[in-house]
């Protein structure tokens, strides 16, 4: 049996809690990931798994050999890289995460450098506007915006823009240029499903929340983006999402006057895991290239 692919089975079993969802990771059929731990409680002398009505839980000893297992693991990861020297650049595959629309404006454009940089690197992109469990997922790292809810999450700040309400000039023209955030309440507004329907103001020293109407919710930053720009009202967004259309005056910002909460991107890396090194790799490039002029609209970013 070979030791490094059971450990590696070991562990895909064990932080995504079935023998299925491993499988699938590793891309073989079930009942070989079935025989393989099978194998290694034999080798071992141990039970490392027992099953219950939740699923499959480390015993203690499993527990033990996982935590080891792990940090082994990302090792020979590193010793792999290491062998290789820093000019051949990384290898296998990377699975990352991100939302649909900063993906397409500001992730992808950016890829064909970065495996250009490491060409024997592969990359496996989930797409979704709501978290996924990472670990489930088999995600070696998630660019993911706003606050994050896990307290316990590994994450790393790569950059922060600004919100602003945004309107077309034709929504503008149409319904009239509110002055102050209480103008906001005679509004349609568009309003994103993940995001509070009570925007928050600020400027100097006073604060002032107005609550929005809007006839139209969406479930994806997409949607919110193809209603802005169909006129249909008024958004609040990053200057991520509205990048190339506020650059070329398609969308303009109204009450400039006002400040809303910057918005963070994080990279999050799994909980329990060390971060590997192509995950790592990643979130320094994109970081680098957030600062760069394709990134959010010229005043947008401060890069952390």
């Amino acid at each position: 049996m070979d030791r490094f692919q059971a450990m590696t089975a070991f562990v895909h079993v064990v932080e995504t809690g079935s023998f299925s969802a491993a499988a699938r990771l590793l891309q073989v059929g079930q009942p070989a990931v079935s025989k393989t731990v099978a194998n290694l409680e034999a080798q071992l002398g141990v039970r490392l798994l027992v099953r219950s009505t939740r699923g499959l839980t480390p015993t203690e000893a499993g527990q033990r050999f996982h935590e080891h297992a792990r940090v082994a693991l990302q090792e020979a990861d590193e010793a792999e890289l290491a062998a290789r020297g820093a000019g051949r650049g990384l290898s296998g595959q990377l699975r990352l995460s991100a939302a649909p629309t900063f993906a397409r404006l500001h992730v992808i454009p950016h890829l064909p450098r970065f495996l250009g940089l490491h060409p024997e690197l592969s990359i496996d992109m989930v797409l979704d506007d709501r978290p996924i469990d990472l670990v489930a997922e088999g995600i070696d790292v998630s660019l993911r915006m706003g606050h994050l809810d896990e307290s316990g999450a590994v994450a790393r700040r790569l950059a922060r823009s600004r919100r602003s309400v945004l309107a077309t000039p034709a929504y503008l023209a149409r319904a009239g240029r509110p002055a102050v955030p209480a103008d906001l309440a005679g509004h349609e507004a568009l309003l994103f499903t993940q995001t509070a329907q009570a925007w928050s103001f600020r400027r100097d020293a006073i604060e002032t929340s107005v609550a929005v109407r809007g006839r139209v919710r969406l479930s994806a930053a997409e949607g919110v983006r193809a209603a802005v720009l169909a006129d249909m009202g008024l958004t609040i967004a990053s200057d991520w999402m509205f990048a190339p259309e506020l650059g070329d005056g398609r969308v303009e910002r109204v009450l400039s006057d006002w400040s809303l909460p910057d918005i963070d991107l994080w990279a999050v890396y799994p909980t329990g895991r060390l971060a590997s090194a192509k995950a790592r790799a990643f979130a320094g490039f994109m970081e680098e290239a957030l600062r760069g002029p394709l990134a959010a609209g010229a005043d947008a970013l401060d890069g952390a």
